[in-house]
């Protein structure tokens, strides 16, 4: 996703998967969060007659939606855009985490300045988010993973992806705050984000 900026107005020794959003990149007129892909790897074994697990994430557009919303023209302070995801384990072991990480691939004060640049939350609704007007609601309780500069590191604590078969219904929300000043006008970002699951360790039986 690229994002550019318009004038303001004023581990461990566990297996492990990675599966990713895609680039990001900021005109701050925000192109959405990329491309989605499923990734899959399996544990060794640990000896002989002892069976082993697939670790995987998959990573999808939520229900219908098979683009992702695209803000027109250059990103003002205060806007917003969000865009839904499902994230699945469509392996058969449990995970013992699963990180939510981005980084800039090229950056700017859009987002090294963790007060004024770009903001990200990340949020989960137990139903598939629903169109509402120009965004989305969800049926249930929503859950705030993470709120704060778009360049994190986070846990999913309690994610219900833990679980094999099992999936989160996510929300990625960005937003530009309205204390951006001149020193953010005619920005350039490149943001990508991954998810890093990794296995839960055996225990005694």
């Amino acid at each position: 996703m690229q994002i550019r900026s318009a004038a303001p107005t004023r581990r461990r020794t566990a297996a492990k998967v990675v599966a990713s959003l895609g680039v990001v990149g900021a005109t701050m007129a925000i192109a959405g969060m990329g491309t989605f892909g499923s990734f899959t790897d399996t544990t060794s074994p640990v000896e002989a007659n002892v069976g082993t697990g697939t670790i995987s994430i998959n990573l999808s557009p939520a229900a219908m939606y098979a683009t992702v919303p695209v803000s027109a023209g250059g990103f003002l302070p205060g806007d917003t855009s969000a865009t839904p995801f499902d994230l699945r384990n469509d392996g058969d072991v449990a995970w013992e985490s699963v990180t939510f990480t981005s980084w800039a691939t090229r950056s700017s004060l859009l987002d090294s300045d963790p007060v004024h640049g770009l903001q990200l939350t990340v949020e989960s609704c137990p139903t598939a988010w629903s169109v509402a007007g120009s965004g989305y609601t969800c049926a249930g309780t929503v859950r705030e993973f993470y709120s704060g500069p778009i360049v994190m590191d986070q846990p999913l604590a309690g994610a219900a992806s833990l679980e094999p078969g099992q999936v989160d219904h996510l929300m990625a929300r960005i937003a530009f705050p309205t204390t951006a000043g001149d020193a953010h006008k005619n920005k350039l970002s490149e943001l990508s984000f991954r998810f890093t699951a990794v296995q839960r360790d055996g225990v005694a039986r």
